[in-house]
């Protein structure tokens, strides 16, 4: 298989648990994780020229993630995040604003990178503000038609729109989202039903390739034009569900790029998922019988 090119653009930051802090943010976990699954990822953010940004830097190069495409802002801090988790592994979120990822620039090297990505993922929180939103719509326009252009809704407190909604979905041609944002998405387009009715509109009126609605423990359902994917899920104990999104998002990029049926992308997904459920970081090595040679 060639090497694939993947994007994940939008935050980039500090998640500040209790116990410390761990590198967060949706793009650079999808990056992290595609990397491992066979492709070459590059996060597209922002840090400050602080301590914590030259410290996001360390740690993407530790990682051999590449960070040709992170600016470093001169204005605005490093972005940062307060976590709690509770016992059940469920993380609740206060998310520091004013930072340098809603200020990504647009630049002449981030729209070659546009041109020749083979997948990209984004969200909506990194939305937030008018550059980044700006520089985020620039980039998917500028992709490749035929790209995989995955929007994973990720609703955070209060930073999102309808309008942001309504265009991403416009520029999508997958949507992830989970059991919990569903019913937003439903209120805000006045969708009812059943679950699976709700989705297949969602994909009808926006003329998507595939609908992703994740439901934690009890695993996933995958709908597009070739059918409906449902799997339970597996069990195991969560230790910390942070990431663990990311990683089903990651993997069924992954699958879509390389052709895997339905079936095939959801089972692989999950179990990468609960395998970094078990995990206490949101970017742990996968074990190999996880890693890219299933794509081989």
């Amino acid at each position: 298989m060639n090497e694939l090119t993947v994007i994940g653009i939008g935050e980039l930051l500090w998640d500040m648990f209790p116990e410390g802090k761990r590198l967060g943010g949706a793009p650079m976990n999808f990056c992290y994780h595609c990397q491992q699954l066979g492709a070459k990822g590059y996060p597209v953010s922002a840090v400050g020229s602080d301590v914590y940004g030259a410290d996001i830097l360390d740690f993407l190069v530790g990682k051999q993630v590449t960070a040709d495409f992170v600016a470093v802002d001169d204005v605005h801090p490093t972005g940062t995040v307060d976590v709690t988790v509770d016992k059940c592994g469920k993380p609740a979120y206060v998310i520091k604003e004013q930072v340098a990822w809603d200020y990504i620039p647009l630049t002449g090297e981030m729209l070659s990178l546009a041109h020749r990505a083979d997948a990209v993922c984004f969200g909506s929180l990194a939305q937030r503000n008018g550059m980044s939103n700006k520089t985020i719509r620039t980039f998917l326009a500028a992709m490749k038609p035929e790209s995989i252009r995955i929007f994973d809704v990720n609703l955070r407190q209060q930073y999102y729109t309808e309008e942001i909604i309504r265009e991403s979905l416009n520029f999508c041609n997958i949507l992830k989202l989970s059991d919990e944002e569903l019913p937003v998405l439903a209120k805000m387009f006045r969708i009812s039903g059943t679950v699976e009715w709700q989705l297949k509109r969602l994909r009808k009126m926006f003329d998507l390739d595939v609908v992703v609605y994740t439901r934690g423990p009890a695993g996933s359902l995958l709908i597009s034009s070739e059918g409906i994917s449902d799997h339970p899920g597996y069990p195991g104990d969560a230790l910390n569900s942070v990431g663990a999104g990311d990683s089903f998002t990651a993997t069924l990029c992954m699958g879509l790029l390389c052709g895997m049926s339905l079936d095939g992308i959801n089972a692989h997904a999950n179990r990468v998922a609960t395998f970094v459920c078990s995990q206490d970081s949101a970017t742990p090595e996968l074990p190999d019988d996880l890693k890219g040679t299933i794509y081989a």
